[in-house]
């Protein structure tokens, strides 16, 4: 069973490792190592309050084992939108537990933040996250040149809730 769940100080060890993947970097705004302090003072000092926070970061678990992250972050009450991130460890990769948890993302961003609007940047070399936001209905409404470390363009992906 698929779920999403509050960051714990346990979760040390997986944003560590997610954090410090450099495979991982050509994809995200992160581009060198955090230090395991680092990320212990982020999980003791985080609110889990996106209304404070203006972020939310949330643990996917198959069958209460943590296999990835998803992140709402500049989040705007105002205009009711939020922006998405998603990333599982590569052993859950490709086995559809981040289409499900995107799935209840968006349930949870509809429904209990009453979102609008959720988007996406996403590199043009990552076609499994571009395959992904498509199944999932999100358009393509932009290409941004140069928008990602390595020269790489993004495409801006919209869905309305």
């Amino acid at each position: 069973m698929i779920s999403l769940r509050a960051l714990e100080p346990e979760d040390l060890d997986l944003v560590y490792r997610i954090e410090n993947d450099p495979t991982l970097w050509q994809w995200g705004a992160n581009s060198v190592p955090v230090s395991r302090y680092t990320v212990r003072q982020y999980l003791e000092n985080q609110h889990a309050d996106i209304f404070q926070d203006e972020q939310l970061r949330l643990v996917v678990e198959v069958d209460k084992q943590a296999v990835g992250l998803v992140d709402l972050t500049a989040f705007s009450p105002l205009h009711l939108r939020a922006e998405v991130g998603i990333v599982m460890l590569p052993e859950a990769q490709r086995k559809g537990y981040a289409k499900e948890a995107l799935r209840q993302l968006h349930a949870y961003a509809a429904n209990q933040l009453h979102l609008r609007s959720l988007y996406a940047y996403v590199a043009e070399l990552n076609l499994p996250a571009q395959n992904l936001f498509r199944s999932f209905g999100y358009q393509s409404l932009a290409q941004l040149p140069l928008w990602i470390e390595g020269s790489q363009t993004a495409t801006l992906f919209q869905i309305l809730l």
